[in-house]
């Protein structure tokens, strides 16, 4: 959520970079500001009126003590038309500061500077292209044919046991599930993340922190009698560990890894763009989260993407890296880039991760502020990232590494899934 002030002190600004966003409600922006004027006038009003009856108060205690209890009296109806006056006030004031509230939320955080205009993924910038391009062999198939002959998924027996989304992995495709966490989270942990295992239900206070709450209501799986959300990303619980707190300059960065399956509805998704793993509604993924000190977000941001290249780069699969124009960005994010890995036999480029700063978007819902060496207290920014997401990487594993006698694994696997082949 963006601040208040920040808006009232850089009302042209603001705007401009909400075009950079092509966000069609720009008018939000002035409701906040007159929002916030009419807060502030009915707080002063309201403050006045309480320092009135506070004086009064005290003026009538000495009245009394003197034994003027006419001049007491005549007080004592002052402060009673004061009173009566401020309830009102209180009601005026919350309803206004609720209102206020309600249009921050609507807003989406603004873009950085380095983030290219555009409206669509066609606008997005390659920044970098790496990993060895396959030479499939005669006959190449799709993953979902691969995992049919290898018996490694069953997406008829996951729509028969809850929808289409839903797949079933069995055997060595349950397996190679398997492996990919635990490799995952080997490999964060291994780079000074720590590992989370988070609830994968979360409040809505939860999930408003993040920013899931109100943008994507529609596309989060909602368990009505509990009022509680299905995660769409470990990002949601990981965050809001540190909601409402200060935590020490000292601690920063902090650095946490998760690994949990993943829910999204995907509403309006249709045709051959969700055909096997391309789109589903439960997934898993490994996360990870960085909480940090300001100055420092941007040059965090650039180490995390270089450690999710490494890690692509050890699944020997082609990728690129794409930095999102300010219309593909998510409505949370000041950058992101996004991690494309080369589905060989569709010819076509999968997401496969996003890594993203938010500023302080995140954490100035969630309060999650340090003590500067000065004493003052400021927000941390929040970074996160796939790290990785699974299905699209096994349909281009799949894919990439198929041979005449099998799928040839890549190295860094063989230890996991204790075979070089399937």
């Amino acid at each position: 959520m963006l601040q208040v002030a920040f808006i009232r002190q850089n009302v042209d600004f603001v705007k401009e970079r909400l075009g950079v966003r092509n966000f069609s409600e720009i008018g939000l922006v002035d409701t906040v500001v007159s929002l916030d004027e009419q807060r502030k006038k009915l707080q002063q009003e309201s403050e006045t009126s309480q320092s009135s009856v506070n004086a009064l108060s005290k003026e009538i205690g000495q009245l009394m003590a003197k034994g003027q209890k006419e001049e007491a009296e005549a007080k004592k109806q002052q402060v009673a038309d004061l009173k009566a006056a401020i309830g009102p006030l209180s009601t005026r004031l919350a309803a206004v500061e609720e209102e206020l509230t309600t249009a921050l939320l609507r807003l989406p955080n603004l873009p950085a500077a380095a983030v290219p205009r555009g409206k669509t993924p066609e606008d997005n910038v390659i920044v970098k292209e790496g990993g060895p391009m396959p030479a499939l062999p005669a006959g190449a198939q799709p993953h979902w044919d691969l995992a049919k002959k290898y018996n490694l998924i069953d997406f008829e027996l996951g729509n028969k046991l809850t929808g289409s989304g839903f797949p079933v992995y069995i055997d060595k495709g349950a397996k190679l599930q398997r492996a990919l966490i635990q490799y995952f989270l080997d490999f964060n942990t291994a780079a000074g993340y720590t590992e989370i295992e988070p609830p994968i239900l979360v409040n809505e206070a939860s999930a408003r922190g993040t920013g899931q709450l109100p943008d994507k209501e529609g596309q989060m799986y909602y368990v009505n009698e509990d009022n509680l959300y299905l995660i769409p990303t470990a990002e949601v619980p990981v965050t809001n560990i540190y909601r409402d707190e200060i935590v020490k300059e000292t601690q920063l960065p902090i650095r946490m890894t998760a690994y949990t399956p993943c829910f999204r509805r995907e509403a309006g998704s249709y045709g051959k763009d969700v055909r096997g793993l391309n789109r589903l509604h439960q997934f898993d993924k490994v996360e990870i989260v960085q909480l940090v000190d300001p100055a420092k977000s941007y040059d965090v941001l650039e180490e995390m993407v270089a450690h999710v290249e490494r890690l692509l780069l050890s699944l020997e699969l082609p990728y690129r890296i794409l930095r999102l124009c300010g219309g593909d960005m998510g409505f949370t994010s000041a950058m992101t880039y996004d991690f494309e890995v080369y589905s060989a036999a569709q010819e076509k480029w999968l997401e496969v991760s996003s890594v993203s700063n938010f500023e302080s978007f995140q954490t100035n819902r969630m309060k999650i502020r340090y003590k500067d060496g000065g004493g003052k207290t400021q927000l941390v920014h929040s970074l996160n990232g796939s790290s990785l997401a699974l299905p699209r990487i096994v349909a281009c594993l799949l894919e990439t590494h198929q041979t005449a006698e099998g799928i040839s694994l890549p190295a860094a696997l063989h230890p996991y899934f204790k075979a070089e082949k399937i």
